[in-house]
Parts: structure tokens; C-alpha cells; sequence
């Protein structure tokens, strides 16, 4: 049975205005956001959400790092981190957060197409400027994610070079070679739409049966 979000975490979320367009909040009030407490590992262990080892960020641990920031990362229901460097391509990187309409439309369609391809391409979630870890980590369980999701609630990847768009959500998409694409826009209405996200992004997949 599905834990349900503590009081706090429901107000919160029901009080989120989902925007059509999620634009980047000021980080400074989600400093002291914790993504590791008890409550969150537990909730994350049972929804069967991966954690962010470097296992669970590479399909091919031989393949070369992404070329991304070496910031580390903490890991949304774990007590884990990683930074975005440890993610080995072929992969597609999601940055969204539970207050963005569009993410919450587009994480099904992402979570059925990692588990379709799984073994083929890794996927990893961002939350990304994200007050309410609970409600984060329920909206992932009831879109039925599996993939690890990595979290920057207060925005330390601002600090790096890395090219961020000014809304939510998007992708980026990393080579078997590491090199990284430039962010891609989000807001994708089905399955087959990432996987022309990945196929024209030279990822190469085989289809299922």
C-alpha cells in the first residue's frame, strides 16, 4: 500500500500553483531542505525507486563520465550522493520538480520508458529547486518511477558552467562517448516522444519483442 505524504507535505503540494511554463525559483529559501530523512528513505525503499549509487547511474560502468559538473548531489530518499559527472551514457538526465505542471504530466510517460528500455539507456531524475522533498518523492511513486532521482534543492548547479534553461522541465542527453547534448526542452506527452527525444539524440535503441 502506498504510504501516504505527511499533512505538512499535502498542504504543501495542494498550496503549489502548477505553472504551464516552470520557471527557476530562488534557491535560498531550500537550503535547509533535507531529502534524507528517515521518513523519505523509507517511503523511497518502498515505492522501489532506485538509489543513486554508480551502479544505478551507468548501464555500462566502463563507459567513459559524462562531461558534467563534479558537484556532488543528494539523492532524493537516500542518504547516497553523486554528482552529475558519475552518470554514464547512453542517458537521458530529467530536471523537474513536483510544482511543474508539465513535469507532472510528462513523469509516466518517462518512468514506462525506462522500464521498457532499461539495460539499454539509463534514466535519472534532477528534482531541481524543490521545497517539498514528500510531495516529490510521491508524485515519483504514483507516476510509477523507478530510476534513480538525484536532488539540487538549493541550487548548487547554478554555481557551475553548466547551460540551464529558464524553466522546467528539460532534459539533457549523454553519449556512450560522454559528451553531452545541449538541454533539450521538456514537457514530452508520451513515451514514444522520449524515444524520439533519445533516437535524435544518437541513442540507439532496440525495440521490445
Amino acid at each position: 500500500m502506498r504510504r501516504p505524504l505527511a499533512a505538512a507535505a499535502v498542504a504543501a503540494l495542494s498550496a503549489a500553483v502548477l505553472l504551464t511554463s516552470c520557471g527557476a525559483r530562488d534557491a535560498a529559501g531550500a537550503c535547509n531542505v533535507t531529502v534524507s530523512s528517515a521518513d523519505l528513505v523509507a517511503a523511497r525503499q518502498q515505492a522501489g525507486i532506485a538509489d543513486c549509487t554508480a551502479k544505478d547511474l551507468a548501464v555500462d560502468a566502463s563507459a567513459p563520465a559524462a562531461q558534467l559538473p563534479t558537484v556532488p548531489l543528494g539523492c532524493l530518499g537516500s542518504t547516497a550522493t553523486a554528482p552529475l559527472s558519475d552518470v554514464k551514457g547512453p542517458a537521458i538526465i530529467n530536471f523537474w520538480s513536483s510544482t511543474c505542471g508539465p513535469c507532472r504530466k510528462e513523469m509516466p510517460a518517462l518512468a514506462a520508458f525506462a522500464k521498457k528500455y532499461a539495460g539499454q539507456v539509463t534514466v535519472v531524475g534532477v528534482d531541481y529547486l524543490e521545497t517539498y522533498p514528500g510531495a516529490a518523492l510521491d508524485l515519483a511513486q504514483q507516476s510509477g518511477v523507478t530510476y534513480p532521482l538525484l536532488a539540487d534543492a538549493c541550487g548548487d548547479l547554478q554555481q557551475t558552467d553548466l547551460l540551464q534553461p529558464p524553466g522546467l522541465p528539460y532534459f539533457y542527453v549523454v553519449h556512450p562517448d560522454g559528451t553531452v547534448s545541449k538541454p533539450i526542452a521538456g514537457g514530452l506527452g508520451s513515451e514514444q516522444d522520449i524515444v524520439d527525444l533519445a533516437e535524435h539524440n544518437g541513442i540507439t535503441l532496440k525495440q521490445a519483442g
